[in-house]
C-alpha cells in the first residue's frame, strides 16, 4: 500500500508554507535548506531544499524551485474534504485571498458542498464536505 504526500514546487517555498498553515491550520514540522549540504552554492544557501508541514491534518513537502524555471499547469488539484460547511467555508475563504474563485463554495447536485480555487500561488484547490448518508 502507498501512502501519497502532496510535493508542491514553488517560488517561495518558506511564504507558501507559512499560508497554508495559516489558511488551514497547522504547522511547520522541518526545513533543509540547501546550504546545509556540503559545497553548497551561495547564492542558493537560503533556498528550501525540502521542508516538511502539516495543515488541515494533511502532511505536505514542498522545495523551492531552483535548477529551472518553474511551470504552473492545470493537470493536477489538491482536494480537501471536510466533515462540516463551517470548516469547509473557513479553509475556502482563507485560500482564496489572493487568489482566483474558479467556482463559488456551493451546494453541488451530488449532495455536498463543493468550490473550486486557484491560490495566491497558483496552486488549484477543491474544497468539499463529506457526503451526507441518505
Amino acid at each position: 500500500m502507498a501512502k501519497l504526500t502532496p510535493y508542491i514546487v514553488s517560488e517561495n517555498a518558506k511564504a507558501q508554507s507559512e499560508f497554508y498553515t495559516q489558511a488551514l491550520g497547522g504547522e511547520i514540522v522541518s526545513v533543509m535548506t540547501h546550504g546545509q549540504l556540503p559545497d553548497a552554492k551561495e547564492e542558493l544557501k537560503d533556498k528550501i531544499m525540502h521542508l516538511s508541514f502539516v495543515a488541515a491534518g494533511v502532511t505536505f513537502f514542498v522545495t523551492d524551485c531552483v535548477f529551472e524555471p518553474l511551470s504552473r499547469g492545470n493537470a493536477v488539484n489538491l482536494s480537501l474534504e471536510f466533515a462540516t460547511e463551517a470548516e469547509a467555508r473557513e479553509a475556502f475563504d482563507k485560500l482564496a485571498v489572493g487568489g482566483k474563485v474558479k467556482y463559488p463554495l456551493a451546494p453541488a447536485f451530488w449532495g455536498t458542498l463543493f468550490g473550486q480555487l486557484e491560490d495566491k500561488f497558483g496552486v488549484s484547490w477543491m474544497i468539499s464536505t463529506e457526503a451526507r448518508a441518505s
